[in-house]
């Protein structure tokens, strides 16, 4: 995939940016040159590999520190609810702000 001068000017526009056009020229190179390198990741086969959990696991054996997912805070709805200005069927009303 690469991106024309149009591709680089409709994607400023979109991102609010005003690129001069040596700017706008240097950036469609290095955009281009990142999906160069995305185009030869992908052109990699790579079936029958089983992913990474962790990026150093390919050089040691490594014990990922996860905690037990278990409920360490009570509920304390009511409390916390008890000091809004609003609340129905346990949820915290506010006031629309898009229009």
């Amino acid at each position: 995939m690469s991106l024309t001068a149009f591709d680089i000017s409709r994607i400023a526009n979109l991102a609010r940016l005003e690129l001069s056009p040596p700017e706008a020229e240097r950036m469609r190179g290095q955009i281009n040159d990142f999906f160069s390198i995305v185009e030869k990741m992908r052109a990699v086969d790579t079936t029958g590999i089983e992913p990474l959990a962790h990026p150093m696991a390919t050089i040691q054996d490594v014990a990922l520190r996860l905690r037990e997912d278990v409920v360490s805070e009570p509920n304390n709805r009511e409390a916390n609810q008890a000091n809004a200005p609003a609340v129905e069927n346990g949820l915290f009303l506010v006031p629309k702000v898009i229009e």
